[in-house]
């Protein structure tokens, strides 16, 4: 019976917020869905049959090998070891392998903790630093994939031309050497050759898999062939002949000696020279990039996450063991060269592992089959990238067709896609001229890995708990830190632009605000970050000289309360503001908690209105006690509110502010907020305000006894009337008219014997004056202290008590006009035994309304003394009179009662 009461609950949870938890239950259950929360649109309906059926050796093994082996291998292993030597060709290849390790390192944890789905590194990045970041990194990833098939394909051609190829300078064939050469017929060639990668990816990526190991076996015989050869070949001497410009040729006579130990002491050192093929001068930076190229393929497998059985096993698996045998052969291959060639064949002659080999079509085969491979993998790779990103709708309708699927489920529509960008790099013909960007793009990529995964250990999430340990987040910072270096070592402009690039899509993509339900790891940093500091905020060290105001305000309905809202968010000063609200009723009794399914719509709200507040919602019996639970509660550690603002009780019509600002009438109304709460919602969620004749939730005496209450708690109560007056589209001041005033009335002018202006609740008063005017929206606004005197102390006694306040102004820094006001006859009205339990007459409340009428008429907001509510609740109503007839007419108007010291004149 337990059991099949949680059903249910368990059913509401599990939902996009715990895709994990759902991709979990789908396996169970034998379901395929995605977790991106729906399937891909296909031509021809769904896919029949599950698409992930490649084990770790087919799927990520074998795909990082042949990638990584692809061109570098065959043709430019020995333009490395002739131009950087065998001391720094190991340098570059210890760097290369140990910023890719880190990578690997970063991109195991990732994989093993949880359900990987298709689009591999961008999935991994995008579900780690969210979809502005992942899709930004995610498209450039896209582009080096794409850069790195065209780098394949030019490589295959440059092979192709070196058997088939025409001698430079000759119009007659010889023997095989059938092709013509040229630049134009180099880009013929490669499209051909890309052509028919086209066509073996649209059939789809299980042919290519079925044919990769046949492939793999190929290549490791070309490679024993090249490890044999020197044990069989004797030594020999070559004629090579270049043509440079317009009938300028170079011929050099270079020598295969076979192992030897001067060739090996001559091989040592870097010798850098011009390339025979740009005739551009090499560097350590430019040999390390065309190197570095070779390290490109170690997320092959990773991007085929979405046709394997178990990524999160397989990913790390295959690709640790595939580095490490493509690192062990490049080191034997580094040996051998530096160990049986003399430079100028090294230099001279990419296909130097065909000219010394026992059986030169072995290696021609191989290099064939490689590179072949190497472009199909990175057509199928970056194809599955456009495609989840497609899923994602991160970039809107431009590539919304990549989601298209055939009923195999291969995205067709993205291959096409890449192919079209593929086809446009192949007019670089040049391998060379586009090896950088592939390097710079690729490093970038490994960058973000490594970012996601530092972000990921930094946060330290309780579900961030890979089963792949050996990280920390010392080898995710180096590896950030190895690969922007080498970015920035390799070219400097092209790093500086893929960043620039970054930084755009970022922009973009932040603009465009795309719904994501895959959790927020900044998020994830801030909670981090805030726990330590608010546990270092230690209430015990508080001290007058760095108050500020932190705010409690009460709303009932947003509707008649907007500009209140925005009112106090011009106060908090870089304080604490809450927005509290009570819920009336009993939990005993009701199936559900009513309050959390509202905090959407609160926080919507708040963003609509742009004012930098919390939500605290509570439920409870009654008004009185769910505003003492805020109280309490409300705030961590030394953030607690130390002021209660509430709106004024009185029997005038509410506003509906939804009716009246703009943003809460016009616009598109079926616009959303990335979770799930459009206007109409919103505007739906809000009852509308009550009538004249409606019920009141809120009785007289539990109002004043939450005065009371705040007060007897050490909180600074604050009554705000009229604030519905402030015009919507300003929320603050009028304008910009610079006659707008803030008029200040310190003293309690519901008591005329009272004449201090130096009490608590006084200077409380003038504080919060002062934090208004501070705000940038009312930072034109004069400031007007008014100071009632009666005219019986001649004018000497008004000059006195003049200068005087000027003096605690001077002492306060509060910069203001002082108005001196005659108040004799109100005050002699009102004089008199004065206790708290008369009553004041209705000629002295109205004498004192009318004394502000006429002095603060213009003023755009006033800040009157706040008495101290009565002890016993018959008094309530008659207290809540004597404020109605004090402020009526006003206009916004804030009532004012401290209890809490917040001035200081010391340093």
């Amino acid at each position: 019976m337990f059991f099949l009461l949680q059903v249910p609950v368990f059913q509401t949870m599990a939902n996009e917020h715990s895709p994990l938890l759902v991709h979990g239950v789908y396996s169970m259950m034998g379901d395929t869905k995605d977790s991106r929360g729906g399937s891909a649109v296909t031509g021809e309906g769904a896919p029949k049959s599950n698409p992930r059926k490649l084990n770790t050796f087919f799927g990520v093994m074998v795909p990082t090998i042949l990638s990584m082996f692809s061109i570098v291998l065959f043709l430019r292993t020995g333009f490395v070891v002739g131009h950087a030597g065998l001391l720094h060709g190991f340098l570059m290849l210890f760097v290369a392998y140990f910023i890719i390790s880190l990578t690997i390192l970063s991109i195991c944890a990732i994989s093993t903790n949880g359900a990987v789905e298709g689009g591999g590194a961008y999935f991994m990045i995008s579900r780690s630093l969210g979809p502005e970041f992942g899709g930004s990194i995610g498209l450039m990833f896209y582009l080096a994939k794409v850069c790195a098939c065209g780098v394949y394909v030019l490589g295959l051609v440059e092979a192709i031309l070196d058997i088939f190829g025409k001698d430079p300078g000759s119009a007659v064939s010889h023997g095989l050497r059938v092709l013509p050469q040229g630049y134009w017929y180099t880009v013929l060639y490669s499209s051909l050759v890309l052509l028919l990668c086209l066509v073996v990816c649209l059939v789809g990526a299980h042919i290519y898999a079925k044919a990769s190991f046949i492939i793999l076996l190929v290549v490791t015989v070309s490679l024993i062939s090249i490890i044999i050869s020197p044990l069989i070949l004797r030594p020999q001497h070559f004629n090579i002949t270049h043509t440079y410009g317009n009938n300028h040729t170079v011929t050099v006579n270079p020598s295969y000696t076979g192992f030897n130990s001067t060739t090996l002491k001559n091989n040592l050192g870097p010798h850098y020279s011009l390339d025979y093929s740009t005739n551009t001068m090499m560097s350590f930076a430019t040999v390390f990039a065309v190197m570095f190229t070779s390290c490109t393929g170690i997320m092959a497998g990773a991007n085929m996450s979405g046709e394997l059985k178990n990524p999160s096993e397989s990913i790390p698996k295959g690709t640790i063991m595939a580095v490490s045998y493509t690192f062990t052969v490049y080191v034997l291959l580094f040996l051998l060269l530096s160990s049986t060639c003399d430079r100028l064949l090294l230099i001279n002659d990419y296909a130097v592992l065909q000219r010394v080999n026992v059986w030169p079509p072995f290696v021609t085969i191989g290099v064939y089959c490689a590179s072949f491979s190497a472009a199909m993998c990175s057509m199928i790779g970056a194809s599955r990238i456009l495609h989840a990103l497609a899923l994602d709708q991160l970039f809107g309708l431009p590539l919304a067709p990549a989601a298209v699927t055939s009923s195999s489920g291969n995205p067709w529509v993205s291959v096409l896609y890449t192919w079209g960008l593929v086809q446009c790099t192949l007019f670089a013909g040049q391998l060379n001229v586009i090896a950088g960007i592939v390097t710079v793009f690729y490093l970038l990529a490994y960058a973000a890995v490594d970012l996601a995964c530092l972000a990921l250990e930094w946060a330290s999430a309780p579900n961030f708990r890979p089963t792949f340990q050996f990280f920390s987040w010392h080898t995710c910072l180096l590896g950030i830190v190895s690969c922007v270096v080498m970015m920035f070592v390799i070219n400097p402009v092209y790093s500086s632009a893929s960043i620039v690039l970054l930084l755009l899509l970022l922009l973009f993509l932040h603009y465009r605000s795309p719904t994501s339900s895959w959790g927020y790891i900044s998020q994830a940093l801030i909670f981090h970050q805030v726990r330590k500091y608010l546990l270092m905020l230690d209430s015990r060290k508080d001290h007058v000289k760095f108050w500020r105001p932190q705010v409690l305000l009460m709303v009932a309905n947003p509707r008649s309360s907007c500009q209140l809202i925005c009112f106090v968010n011009q106060l908090k000063k870089g304080g604490l503001f809450v927005l509290g609200h009570v819920q009336i009723g009993d939990l005993d009794v009701l199936p559900a908690d009513p309050v959390q399914p509202q905090y959407n719509f609160w926080l919507s709200l708040v963003d609509k209105l742009g004012v930098k507040a919390f939500v605290d919602l509570t439920l409870s019996p009654s008004v009185r006690q769910g505003t003492q639970h805020l109280l309490r509660i409300t705030g961590l550690g030394g953030m607690k509110p130390n002021t209660l603002v509430l709106g004024f009780y009185d029997n005038c019509y509410p506003e509906d502010y939804f009716l009246q600002d703009p943003v809460f009438c016009e616009g598109d109304r079926g616009e959303g907020d990335n979770f799930g709460v459009d206007l109409p919602s919103l505007q739906a969620h809000f009852p509308p305000v009550r009538h004249a004749e409606s019920p009141r939730a809120l009785q007289p005496e539990e109002y004043v006894s939450i005065i009371h209450d705040a007060i007897k708690m050490g909180k600074n109560v604050c009554l705000g009337r009229y604030f519905f007056q402030l015009p919507p589209e300003t929320k603050g001041i009028r304008g910009n008219d610079n006659m707008d005033t803030i008029d200040v009335w310190p003293t309690n002018l519901l008591s005329p014997g009272s004449a201090s202006y130096a009490d608590v609740s006084s200077l409380f008063l003038l504080q919060m004056a002062c934090v208004l005017n501070m705000a940038n929206r009312w930072r034109r606004a004069r400031l007007r202290i008014f100071v009632c005197v009666e005219s019986e102390s001649g004018d000497q006694g008004w000059l006195a008590k003049e200068e005087q306040f000027r003096e605690l102004l001077g002492k306060l820094r509060i910069r203001a006009a002082i108005k001196i006001v005659a108040w004799d006859d109100v005050a002699r009205i009102g004089r008199g035994p004065n206790s708290e339990g008369q009553k004041l007459t209705e000629d002295f409340l109205c004498a004192v309304n009318a004394l502000l009428r006429e002095y603060s008429s213009t003023a755009a907001v006033r800040f009157l003394y706040l008495p101290h509510p009565p002890s016993s609740s018959q008094l309530s109503q008659q207290y809540l009179a004597q404020l109605d007839t004090l402020t009526r007419d006003l206009g916004p108007t804030l009532l004012i009662h401290g209890v809490t010291p917040v001035t200081c004149t010391e340093l």
